[in-house]
């Protein structure tokens, strides 16, 4: 019984910090770190300035000029991460309605970073931007 209870609580608590709808964005950016870590050997430890080599890598992916269907998952893990990171700067937190997963930050504002990195593969935004303008951090 007792460790009954430590689980409820452990949840509990685990839902107070992190709301139901960062359960899959949260994993989303842990899956990008590590196939990051694991195929392009490079590290990602949810900084603003990570966002720069997470920009390059979707520049790099789009001069490949692959359709948008065969990069979507990856974009979406770039996404989800610049999510955390924005998430861990601002204590902001995620929302999500049907599939769809955007951020809101304590001032209101909010973001949808799975969307930027499309924009960014479309050559028409910057996850590194998108937390400058959210944190003020660049």
């Amino acid at each position: 019984m007792t460790t009954q209870f430590a689980t409820a609580q452990y949840e509990t608590a685990q839902t107070e910090h992190r709301p139901s709808a960062a359960a899959r964005p949260v994993r989303w950016a842990a899956d990008a770190v590590a196939t990051m870590r694991e195929g392009a050997r490079l590290r990602l430890d949810y900084s603003p300035r990570s966002l720069w080599r997470v920009d390059r890598v979707i520049e790099e992916i789009r001069r490949d000029l692959p359709p948008l269907e065969a990069v979507d998952r990856a974009l979406r893990g770039f996404g989800a991460y610049a999510g955390e990171v924005i998430v861990r700067q601002t204590g902001g937190e995620w929302w999500a309605s049907g599939e769809e997963h955007w951020l809101r930050t304590p001032d209101g504002r909010l973001w949808d970073p799975v969307e930027e990195a499309r924009m960014a593969f479309a050559g028409q935004g910057s996850l590194r931007g998108l937390c400058r303008e959210a944190t003020g951090v660049s």
